[in-house]
């Protein structure tokens, strides 16, 4: 019984060890992903997301905070990738 139960927990903690590593690739992946399309955007001129105005509003009126919870909502970022959209829209006012 004792080795029965040993056995389960190995193997339950073999199970997560994987899907944790999955989930970590995965991640790399989607963010070299939207690299790429940001990268791709900026040279095709596309139109940028019509949030940004109010963002940068936002950012005009010293509201960051404001600006990078917004952020989040509209766009789903993480905490760290509403604060770089936000910084990244700080270094570039007029979205050119």
């Amino acid at each position: 019984m004792g080795y029965t139960l040993l056995s389960v927990g190995l193997v339950m903690a073999f199970i997560i060890l994987a899907l944790y590593l999955k989930v970590n690739d995965l991640e790399k992946r989607i963010k070299t992903m939207k690299r790429t399309l940001d990268q791709l955007a900026k040279q095709s001129d596309m139109p940028e997301n019509p949030i940004n105005n109010e963002l940068r509003k936002l950012i005009k009126e010293g509201k960051d905070i404001k600006a990078i919870k917004k952020a989040r909502e509209a766009l789903g970022l993480s905490l760290l990738e509403g604060k770089e959209y936000i910084d990244e829209l700080k270094n570039n006012p007029t979205g050119n």
